[in-house]
C-alpha cells in the first residue's frame, strides 16, 4: 500500500495545472464535469497502463540506472522542445 501512496501523491502533485488538466477543465465547460471526468480517466489510464507494462519489461531486461538516465534524458529532450514551441 506504501507504493500505491507513493505513486498517487508523485502523479498527483506532477499533474497539478498540466496541460491535461487545462484540457478537462476545457473539455468539462463544453461537455459537463462527468463527461470530462470519464473520458479523462480513461484516457489517462490507458497512457498510465502503457507506461507502467513497458516499465515492467523494461525493469526485466535493462538496469534500472539505465531506465533513470533515460526518462532523464527525455525529460530533458521534452523540456527543451516546449521551451523552443516545438511541444
Amino acid at each position: 500500500m506504501d507504493g500505491v501512496l507513493a505513486i498517487f501523491f508523485a502523479i498527483f502533485l506532477a499533474e497539478l495545472g498540466d496541460k491535461t488538466q487545462l484540457a478537462t477543465m476545457a473539455f468539462a465547460a463544453k461537455y459537463g464535469w462527468r463527461v470530462a471526468f470519464m473520458g479523462a480517466i480513461l484516457g489517462l489510464a490507458a497512457v498510465n497502463l502503457i507506461g507502467a507494462l513497458l516499465g515492467d519489461k523494461l525493469g526485466n531486461m535493462v538496469p534500472l540506472e539505465v531506465v533513470h538516465k533515460f526518462a532523464g534524458a527525455l525529460f530533458i529532450v521534452f523540456g527543451v522542445l516546449m521551451i523552443l514551441g516545438k511541444l
